[in-house]
């Protein structure tokens, strides 16, 4: 399947969010945190606010760095959810569907406080309940 995009830029915001989630939980590649901070997104029901334009000093990776070993069904997820989400409508739709739900994924991710490893983080976010479903 064609990739949605040839390299994603993360904001320099995202960049300071990844930064503090490696330290956090001791990953130590940005990839895998982005591709968590993507699913953490991809989720929820809701459309992500649409991004702003990718500014300088953030951090930049190719979609093979990106996706890993899964390029096919990350790619087939982004364009599933582009359409579901309306982003279809615009110019490079799959790509902004991209970058849109990971930075919303980001700042999730890197809104929690109490979080300390990896063990903690992977309870708080697969274990709980998506962010449109609770009460």
């Amino acid at each position: 399947m064609k990739a949605p995009i040839e390299s994603l830029r993360v904001s320099p915001q995202g960049r300071e969010q990844l930064i503090k989630l490696k330290r956090q939980t001791g990953v130590e590649h940005w990839n895998v945190l982005c591709r968590w901070a993507l699913c953490c997104s991809l989720r929820e029901r809701t459309v992500p606010p649409r991004p702003q334009p990718a500014a300088e000093g953030g951090v930049e990776m190719s979609w093979k760095v990106f996706a890993g070993d899964n390029p096919d069904e990350f790619a087939a997820v982004i364009y599933r959810r582009a359409t579901m989400d309306g982003f279809t409508e615009l110019p490079d739709g799959p790509a902004l569907c991209l970058r849109a739900h990971l930075h919303r994924g980001l700042g999730y991710l890197a809104s929690e406080k109490d979080i300390a490893g990896i063990s903690g983080f992977l309870g708080r976010w697969l274990k709980s309940k998506r962010v449109d479903q609770a009460q």
